[in-house]
């Protein structure tokens, strides 16, 4: 067997052929599945597209260009755990497009935030950060409390979504205007129909006037959704059984 290895270690060209055969067959072993595999995410139970409202906010999240100074990605790391929560799950993302990973944080990381401030704390944060968060840097947005969030093209928006995989049905398309208002506004809107097709969706005033929907309202609800739909309590429970 070493001498047979000799033969190979000192022809140079059948070196050279059997490394390329080597890692053509490797890569074909991991390449190969990729073209059968109908998605290579662990489903995870309690993931949904986000609701109308949660995508106008993460657009206007987007466009402020928040994701320069926030992440919403807790790597496993005990650290990051201890202080931001369980570490991220791939299937939390897999309806952003395109995601909100993240490579700086001047700002805490967002991936956990969901629930854990109120709705009050929110718009006091968006207005004036430092009315809250003394040692802030963040500039602030009173000027989303005063903009009417545009509505008109909630639909087209699902739509052009649904284009890129995300699993929105006509039903949730025909009503995308309606659920945007229900969820900030569940007294005139039916709020129920809304959480039949977004399950776990947070209702409410957002921004304290219930008199119109704002970018504001769009804002407080997609950052209350962030890192709530997965119930790690299960997977803890699973984790221990094993």
């Amino acid at each position: 067997m070493l001498s047979k290895h000799g033969v190979i270690e000192r022809n140079s060209i059948l070196l050279t052929v059997l490394i390329l055969v080597v890692v053509a067959i490797g890569g074909l072993v991991e390449i190969a599945p990729l073209f059968y595999l109908e998605s290579t995410i662990e489903k995870v139970k309690g993931m949904r597209p986000y609701a109308p409202l949660e995508l106008a906010g993460r657009s206007i999240y987007i466009r402020e260009g928040c994701y320069n100074c926030h992440s919403q990605m807790v790597r496993p790391l005990r650290d990051e755990v201890e202080r931001y929560g369980p570490y991220s799950l791939a299937a939390e993302s897999m309806y952003d497009h395109p995601f909100q990973w993240g490579s700086k944080r001047t700002g805490p990381d967002l991936a956990r935030v969901g629930g854990r401030y109120s709705n009050e704390w929110h718009v006091a944060h968006m207005i004036d950060p430092r009315s809250v968060v003394p040692e802030s840097i963040m500039p602030g947005y009173p000027f989303m409390a005063e903009r009417d969030l545009k509505t008109s093209d909630i639909a087209a928006h699902l739509e052009a979504n649904r284009a890129v995989g995300v699993p929105y049905d006509d039903d949730m398309i025909a009503a995308a205007e309606n659920d945007l208002k229900a969820q900030a506004d569940p007294e005139n809107f039916d709020a129920d129909a809304l959480l039949e097709r977004y399950p776990g969706a947070v209702v409410g005033d957002f921004d304290g006037d219930p008199s119109r929907v704002t970018e504001l309202d769009a804002m407080i609800a997609y950052l209350q959704m962030l890192g709530t739909l997965v119930d790690f309590d299960v997977y803890r429970a699973e984790d221990n059984l094993r």
